[in-house]
């Protein structure tokens, strides 16, 4: 299935156009702004880490906080009316404005926190309510030896990782496919429908792995080293920056029923196009079943008085 016609078939979440910004200095200060939160987090990986649970399994520490001050400080420096959501520090700005940045200060804040290589630092911005242009900085190697690789798009204009334009791959068939997802804190009906999903895809694709970064599974779905992920209860900032980066990088982004998706949305499945409709086989009934039990998938959060085009 060629890229045309994956966009025909699955509509694009990105944004029509990025408004009376220029794509170019938009991105500009999208870079800038997960620059500086991932100045925070180098700066704090091989430390000594003070840990807090937000829930049972739910960390949050210190470098979080300070790379969220580090990002909003960009955006607020360059532009000061629009409206922000920080995983952090919740929602603050002008509700009138059309543009929405949704900020990640640390994707994969357990891997962060243990050292583990696989987690970000995510900044998308929406124009009425629809991606427009992304950065997720993801750190890469491990304990001596941390690098990042920067991915970034805008609406229309493609996907890169540090620089050099990237896309999906070529694999058709799942089975020679190699698949990630993610489990939340919560053990509750969707844990359980997913761990089933789970289990059925280890047994058709050459792997399904959990690695523990929204963000970061569904960059490397765009690069092209993965062919597809999907997760239940994600939040905007999580998927903000990626769907746009996986779409412009030619992959195909839907809700896990097969519907359009926008970042307020409770399941996103994300592939390379080629193999999205034989996911979809297995994964929209089993989405649609968690429905039919009175399971609420309507959307997570939109600020009040934010106007889109949804």
């Amino acid at each position: 299935m060629s890229e045309a016609s994956n966009q025909r078939k699955y509509p694009k979440v990105g944004a029509k156009s990025t408004g009376s910004i220029p794509p170019s200095e938009l991105i500009e200060v999208v870079e800038a702004a997960a620059r500086a939160g991932a100045e925070v987090v180098m700066d704090a990986v091989n430390k000594p880490r003070n840990v807090a649970y937000k829930g049972l399994a739910d960390l949050v520490t210190d470098t979080d906080k300070m790379s969220e001050i580090a990002i909003l400080e960009v955006i607020k420096k360059n532009f000061a009316d629009h409206l922000i959501l920080g995983e952090e520090g919740g929602i603050a700005g002008d509700t009138s404005s059309d543009y929405l940045w949704c900020v990640d200060p640390l994707d994969g804040t357990t891997n962060f926190a243990h050292c583990y290589p696989s987690f970000a630092v995510s900044v998308g911005v929406l124009f009425q309510g629809n991606p427009a242009a992304a950065t997720v900085v993801e750190f890469v190697g491990g304990p001596m030896c941390w690098n990042t690789r920067t991915y970034t798009a805008t609406a229309g204009g493609g996907a890169f990782c540090n620089g050099q334009k990237i896309h999906p791959s070529k694999t058709d068939k799942v089975e020679q496919s190699l698949l990630v997802t993610g489990f939340g804190c919560e053990h509750n009906d969707a844990w359980n429908t997913n761990f089933e999903l789970f289990k059925e895809f280890t047994s058709i694709s050459r792997g399904v792995r959990r690695l523990g970064g929204a963000a970061v599974d569904m960059c490397h779905v765009a690069l092209g080293v993965t062919e597809g992920y999907w997760e239940y209860h994600l939040k905007p900032w999580d998927m903000a920056a990626a769907v746009l980066i996986i779409e412009e990088a030619g992959g195909v982004v839907t809700r896990m029923d097969g519907g359009k998706l926008c970042v307020f949305d409770k399941s996103v499945l994300v592939s390379n196009g080629a193999i999205h409709a034989k996911l979809l086989e297995r994964i929209a009934p089993a989405t649609e079943k968690l429905k039919s039990k009175g399971i609420d998938f309507s959307l997570w959060y939109k600020p009040e008085n934010y106007v889109t085009d949804l």
